[in-house]
């Protein structure tokens, strides 16, 4: 018991919960700027070409896959801008262990809604830049190259936003986690 004590003292609450409240907001104000960028890089992705005579286009709105990216890192942005206020709001001192487990829920599904639609557009990717001998589906990254590197640019940034929102689960369990055991 003597060595619990010892731990609250050398890390008082009020330290360890400003350290939390900051690292909460910084990974947040990060996520929406890489979720916002990831948006954004997509979104206005397009290339026009020049091919046999006849002009084709790449959009992004061609694609199930990329539309999905779009929709998925603009909900990831709104909800990492709405929630900085409940950052505060859960760090106040009369909010328990309750609250931070719908901020970690909320924060976990975020993290696979990201996941869901980097993972599905790196396959798209992958397709566009490889094709598939086996289908016959050919690459065509090669015509359209302005086009795949500012999808593989987006695709880096929602890769970091996964690993932000990954860190603010684990925060976010951590603080829940924390609340319980100094509960007892």
């Amino acid at each position: 018991m003597e060595t619990h004590q010892a731990k609250l003292d050398q890390n008082p609450p009020q330290k360890t919960n400003r350290t939390f409240v900051l690292s909460q907001v910084g990974l947040r104000i990060l996520a929406f700027g890489v979720t916002l960028a990831a948006t954004l890089l997509m979104a206005t992705n397009k290339q026009t070409i020049s091919l046999f005579g006849f002009e084709v286009v790449a959009k992004f709105s061609y694609s199930p896959t990329f539309r999905f990216f779009v929709g998925g890192n603009a909900v990831a942005c709104a909800y990492s801008l709405f929630s900085l206020p409940f950052v505060f709001i859960l760090s106040s001192q009369g909010s328990g262990p309750g609250s931070y487990f719908y901020m970690f829920l909320l924060d976990l599904v975020i993290m696979g809604l990201v996941m869901a639609s980097a993972a599905s557009t790196t396959a798209i990717a992958y397709v566009g830049r490889n094709g598939n001998s086996h289908i016959g589906w050919t690459a065509i990254c090669d015509h359209f190259g302005k086009f795949c590197d500012k999808s593989g640019g987006a695709l880096l940034c929602c890769y970091v936003a996964f690993t932000l929102f990954f860190l603010l689960t684990v925060l976010s369990a951590s603080k829940q986690r924390q609340m319980q055991v100094s509960a007892y």
